[in-house]
């Protein structure tokens, strides 16, 4: 499958990777963390939390969920008790919805 050229990505997701970023650079900088320990210790290149810390939509989310892990930057819940809590109610949520989404069928009117 064939990537495409460019990828565009609205202003809101822009502006919270940036939000999200500067949260774990401030988060790092506050705990006295250096970017080579911290980028050893995630498993990743410096070259990559700086891009991360920046707000790089190209990020791959798994690692910036970790950093945030790391770091102790609260993503939806500050304890992972809460965030049991909600992920099973979301989970209970999507057990009441339908499995897939279908396009509505469109009737073709065939009378002449």
């Amino acid at each position: 499958m064939a990537r495409p050229a460019t990828r565009t990505y609205s202003r809101y997701a822009r502006q919270a990777l940036s939000l999200f970023g500067s949260l774990l650079r401030a988060a790092r900088i506050e705990r006295k963390i250096g970017t080579q320990v911290l980028a050893e210790r995630a498993g990743i290149s410096r070259d990559l939390l700086y891009r991360i810390e920046k707000g790089d939509p190209r990020c791959e989310i798994g690692v910036v969920f970790e950093l945030a892990a790391i770091l102790g930057v609260p993503l939806f819940e500050p304890d992972l008790d809460a965030l049991t809590a909600r992920t099973r109610a979301v989970q209970d949520r999507l057990a009441l919805l339908p499995k897939g989404v279908r396009a509505p069928r469109v009737e073709v009117e065939d009378d002449f």
